[in-house]
C-alpha cells in the first residue's frame, strides 16, 4: 500500500500583503505627495492657503477654490506656492453655497487633472460672534446662513468632488471643523450645531466611501486668523494665557495637522484630530 501523500506546506501570508490584496492601498505612511492633486475649498483664506503651502512643499499640485476676489489675484497666490506654476498649481472660482458652481469646478478639475484628485480640504466657511445666552441675537436668518456656509456647503463640496476622489483609489477628505462641535462653546450656537453635524456626517461618509476615500476632521480651538470678526490681539492674549500650552493656535498649526492626515496618519479615518493647545480640557 502506498503511503498517503504529504500535506502541502503552509506558506505564511504577510499581513500587509493580505490587506493590499483586498484594498486599493496599504495605507502606509508616506513622506512625499508627488503626483497627487489637492483641492482646497477656501484656498485663498488663511487656513486654506497655509495648508496649500505645506502640501505643495511636499510635491502636491494644488487647486485653490475661492468665492471672492479677483481671479488674477487668486491665480497669483496659487503660482506663489512652492513649485510655482511649473508644478501645476491653479485657482478656480467656486461658491460652496452654489452646487452648480461646485459642479462646474469639479468638471474643470477633472479635465485638467486626468479625472481624479487625491485630497480635498474643506476650509471654507464663516461665522459671527453671538453669545449663547443671547437667544434673540441668533436670528432665523443667521441660523440658516451658518448652516448653509458651514454644513450644507461642505457637504455639497464633498458631493461634487467625491467621484474624482474615488477615481484615485486613495482619496482623502479633511474637514476643518472646530472643538465647538463637541464642547458646545463657540462663536454662536448655530455654528456649534453646524460643526457637530459636519463631524457626525464625516464619520458616516468615512464608512460609506471606504476604502477608496478616507474622511477626517481637524478641530482647532482659537486660531489667530481673524476668522471670528471682533476677536483681535487682546482676546487672543487673554485666551492664550489660560490654555495649557499658553498660546492660541496659528494657521500653520492647523495646516500641519492636515499634512499629517495626508502623510503620517494614513491608517486613520472617521475620527478627528484636535489641535487646540488644550482649550477643550
Amino acid at each position: 500500500m502506498n503511503p498517503p501523500p504529504s500535506p502541502a506546506p503552509v506558506v505564511p501570508v504577510d499581513p500587509v500583503t493580505r490587506i493590499a490584496n483586498t484594498a486599493t492601498t496599504d495605507f502606509a505612511p508616506c513622506e512625499r505627495l508627488d503626483g497627487r492633486v489637492a483641492v482646497i475649498a477656501g484656498g485663498t483664506g488663511a487656513i486654506g492657503l497655509a495648508t496649500a503651502r505645506r502640501l505643495a512643499a511636499l510635491g502636491a499640485r494644488c487647486v485653490l477654490l475661492h468665492r471672492s476676489g479677483a481671479p488674477e489675484d487668486a491665480q497669483a497666490l496659487a503660482h506663489g506656492l512652492p513649485g510655482g506654476a511649473a508644478q501645476g498649481h491653479g485657482a478656480l472660482r467656486a461658491d460652496i453655497t452654489d452646487s452648480a458652481s461646485l459642479a462646474a469646478a469639479a468638471t474643470r478639475v477633472a479635465q485638467d487633472h486626468e479625472g481624479r484628485i487625491h485630497i480635498l480640504v474643506n476650509s471654507a466657511g464663516h461665522t459671527r460672534a453671538v453669545p449663547a445666552a443671547d437667544l434673540d441675537g441668533l436670528s432665523d436668518a443667521l441660523i440658516d446662513e451658518m448652516m448653509q456656509a458651514n454644513f450644507r456647503g461642505v457637504f455639497a463640496t464633498i458631493r461634487a468632488f467625491a467621484p474624482l476622489l474615488k477615481a484615485s483609489g486613495d482619496g482623502l477628505i479633511v474637514n476643518i471643523s472646530s472643538i465647538a462641535a463637541f464642547t458646545g462653546t463657540g462663536s454662536n450656537l448655530a455654528y456649534v450645531a453646524a460643526k457637530a453635524g459636519l463631524d457626525v456626517v464625516g464619520d458616516a461618509l468615512a464608512r460609506a466611501l471606504a476604502p477608496q476615500v478616507r474622511v477626517l476632521s481637524v478641530s482647532p480651538g482659537v486660531v489667530d486668523s481673524g476668522f471670528v470678526p471682533g476677536r483681535g490681539a487682546d482676546f487672543n492674549a487673554r485666551t492664550g494665557a489660560s490654555l495649557p500650552l499658553r498660546r492660541v493656535g496659528t494657521v500653520d498649526d492647523v495646516a500641519a495637522a492636515v499634512q499629517a492626515c495626508a502623510t503620517t496618519l494614513r491608517y486613520a479615518t472617521g475620527t478627528r484630530l484636535v489641535v487646540d493647545g488644550g482649550r477643550h480640557l
